[in-house]
């Protein structure tokens, strides 16, 4: 049997282990055996999303239910591919769940392509196994790091490179709501880097001020009650939070001097208006969904795959020193734990010094 957490569309706050029979191997496939994965509140930006963006499509569940598609470690249990053996490890994108079967393709040393059928028109990078065995990103220690920062510090990455490549819009500041979340903070750091002239402002929940100041990253940090305080000019503005009044605020204080409004995720659900807050009638530009695979993929055709990979791993290794030990990687087992886990993040009961890690 496999277990499944399944989630009612309809009502993020209902989740429920379930039972499936796993059935038999279909030729040229693969069966993976999930070991672990991060949640964290890029997982609740997929549930939020899932209908509109499609994620609760590449892991099929009955209707009106989905699963919330995680990134982790899975081991092989069982093979029908010649070239992939019981006992190979893989990372990318799981289920929340204890296994999952994909038919591999494009299969190279450092990883395949899952081609199930149904995951064909989904954005390809989502795809994507790294065989761990030739993977130059995997470094055993820092499996927990890669799970909880990886894809997120990515979409931080893309979200800076775009910004340069737009020259800020011609802004000298960026605000960042939701400054405590691991994608915000992978932004902080890769602007850091790359962008220095560009002065970093964090907006935080209260009870997370402290925090958010503590990890060095922000030249300054604002709680959300607190906008009307921050000196005006030049901004570019983006919304991790996906909380309408914040984002609103934002616009009304900054006016014309926002450049420009970028839409990244949903960490603040019972605050959204509309999927990803509601944008209709702000003063300043028009808020502007940012959709990182589509941003990765122009990446990779502006510098090739191999100078995009060591551009972001340069950038990542500078994220690792700049996060240091500000958050704390916390183990749990069991899918009971990740049903758990992911209704308190939904909830907003999320501790952003802690990091969780569920070993199914």
């Amino acid at each position: 049997m496999t277990t499944q957490v399944h989630v009612r569309r309809d009502d993020l706050n209902s989740a429920t282990l379930v039972e499936v029979p796993t059935g038999e191997l279909a030729d040229g496939a693969v069966r993976l055996e999930v070991e672990s994965f991060s949640v964290t509140s890029n997982n609740i930006t997929y549930a939020v999303v899932g209908e509109q963006v499609g994620y609760w499509k590449f892991f099929p569940a009955p209707e009106g239910f989905g699963i919330v598609p995680m990134w982790g470690h899975a081991k092989v249990i069982e093979s029908k591919y010649d070239d992939i053996a019981v006992g190979e490890r893989v990372y990318g994108y799981l289920p929340m769940a204890s296994h999952l079967d994909v038919v591999p393709g494009n299969v190279s040393a450092h990883g395949f392509v899952d081609m199930t059928d149904y995951r064909q028109p989904l954005p390809p990078i989502y795809n994507q196994y790294s065989r761990l065995n030739a993977d130059p990103e995997h470094d055993p220690a820092r499996e927990g790091e890669r799970m909880i920062f990886g894809p997120l510090f990515k979409t931080g990455f893309l979200i800076d490179y775009f910004m340069r490549a737009n020259d800020w819009f011609e802004a000298d500041r960026v605000i960042m709501t939701s400054a405590s979340s691991k994608t915000a903070m992978g932004l902080a750091s890769v602007a850091k880097q790359n962008s220095p002239n560009i002065k970093r402002i964090g907006l935080t929940s209260e009870g997370n001020v402290d925090f958010v100041e503590a990890t060095g990253l922000y030249n300054q940090v604002f709680a959300y009650k607190e906008v009307g305080r921050m000196s005006l000019g030049p901004a570019v503005s983006v919304d991790f939070a996906g909380n309408g009044k914040v984002l609103a605020s934002i616009h009304e204080h900054f006016g014309k001097s926002l450049k420009y409004s970028c839409l990244v995720g949903v960490t603040h659900i019972d605050d959204r208006s509309g999927p990803v807050g509601q944008s209709e009638g702000l003063p300043g530009p028009t808020p502007t969904l940012f959709f990182a695979p589509d941003h990765a993929v122009a990446l990779f055709k502006e510098v090739g795959p191999q100078e995009a990979g060591a551009m972001m791993a340069k950038a990542w290794h500078g994220f690792l020193a700049d996060v240091g030990d500000t958050v704390t990687i916390e183990k749990q087992s069991g899918l009971e734990a990740a049903r758990q886990t992911y209704l308190e993040m939904v909830g907003g009961k999320v501790d952003p010094a802690k990091g969780i890690v569920i070993e199914p």
